[in-house]
């Protein structure tokens, strides 16, 4: 997987050493929802001119998350690309390898009609919707601005690193039988979670359940993008869903709470 247009932000900002956290976490939690646990991670830079500060940087980003994962960083190509790229720009893309038993995979096939949707809090905008969110704030603002509503700047809003669900993901699965996870990335809450739904079987969301988070309030405001559109380029505030029995919800929200999570009952699993 990449962080797309993450990285513009990135270059704006000459701040480097979060968005090799951004690659590994992101690429973590799409194994991880299928019970997988993570083995190995594999990185690939590509420079229009390597800068060793910077490459030093990122690399030192791979390695925080992938200690932080339990994860480990066993490979990398650096490649130099002049005329590809521009000189102060870079690519990056990781692979991942992890582990699950056949019989443990969670694939969503026992999801049933009322079954409970529970969301986590994200951080932002993880690795999805750059493009759009570029698109909107930077006619109007610079990465140094601070719109009304928010805590720090843009650039360093955008900038906030995807955060790992592995530990949440773990300690869930093994303590209940979770029936499905999501990972909310490009195409937003509906698209990730619709994947997993067995036919004959679609999602109530209610989207008035939690806040969105100020940095998605200033984007759309900037562009003038309606909720549906909203809803489908960016993760809105939640980052990962379960999808659990519905009788076990309040042991579920209890021992989330346990570890400084923040559970949200969104909606429901309802018939098509």
């Amino acid at each position: 997987d990449g962080v797309g247009t993450k990285l513009n932000i990135a270059f704006q900002m000459n701040k480097h050493n979060t968005i090799g956290q951004d690659l590994v976490n992101h690429c973590v939690n799409d194994i991880a929802v299928c019970g997988a646990e993570p083995l190995y991670f594999l990185d690939y830079m590509a420079f229009g001119k390597l800068d060793p500060n910077v490459a030093e940087k990122i690399v030192e980003g791979f390695s925080i998350a992938c200690k932080e994962n339990n994860c480990a960083l066993i490979a990398g190509e650096t490649a130099e690309m002049p005329g590809l790229y521009m000189e102060k720009e870079y690519d990056l893309s990781g692979t991942i390898v992890g582990i699950v038993e056949k019989e443990k995979v969670i694939n969503g096939n026992k999801i049933k009609e009322g079954n409970l949707l529970i969301g986590f809090p994200s951080t932002g905008l993880h690795t999805n919707g750059y493009s759009l969110a570029r698109k909107v704030l930077f006619p109007k603002y610079s990465v140094k601005d601070k719109p009304e509503g928010l805590n720090k700047s843009i650039g360093e809003e955008l900038l906030s690193i995807h955060r790992s669900y592995l530990n949440l993901i773990t300690t869930l699965k093994k303590n209940f039988s979770i029936k499905g996870f999501s990972h909310i990335t490009g195409g937003g809450l509906v698209s990730n979670t619709n994947r997993i739904l067995p036919k004959g079987l679609k999602l109530k969301i209610e989207w008035n359940t939690w806040e969105m988070p100020e940095i998605f309030k200033v984007i759309q405001k900037a562009g003038n993008i309606s909720d549906s559109e909203m809803r489908k380029v960016f993760n809105i505030g939640i980052g990962l869903v379960a999808i659990i029995n519905a009788s076990g919800k309040d042991k579920i929200f209890e021992k989330a709470k346990s570890i400084k999570e923040k559970p949200i009952l969104i909606g429901k699993v309802v018939k098509a």
